[in-house]
């Protein structure tokens, strides 16, 4: 499976922004699928992961209420949508695919098979 991210850019906080993340293959639907985020000088953090069907969802504590993952296995794609931007929310965002692990233990960085390129998101003040 190879998966590309896109649909960052700048953004004025308070702004709302969808990424999306396309894979090729006709396993994308056997994976789930998680986003991550990346700021200069931070680790990477788990920021939304979705399980194969689309029906177990978790979130990191600092995006609640905020992002929302979604997938359409039709057209091998799952978004994040991300609302009320700040900017600490400033990153190069991934999604990552996992075959046989939990969204929790996904998100945690644990299970993945593919990474895609990330895409910058940049939230000015």
């Amino acid at each position: 499976v190879q998966l590309q991210a896109s649909g960052g850019g700048l953004v004025q906080a308070g702004g709302s922004l969808k990424l999306s993340c396309v894979g090729s293959g006709r396993t994308f639907s056997d994976y789930a699928i998680g986003w991550f985020r990346q700021a200069p000088g931070k680790e990477r953090e788990g920021v939304g992961c979705i399980s194969v069907s689309g029906g177990n969802t978790w979130y990191a504590d600092s995006v609640k209420g905020r992002f929302t993952v979604s997938r359409d296995n039709a057209k091998n794609t799952v978004y994040l949508e991300i609302n009320s931007l700040k900017p600490e929310d400033t990153a190069v965002y991934y999604c990552a695919a996992g075959r046989t692990v939990t969204v929790v233990r996904l998100c945690s960085g644990y299970g993945m098979d593919y990474w895609g390129k990330g895409t910058q998101v940049t939230v000015s003040s």
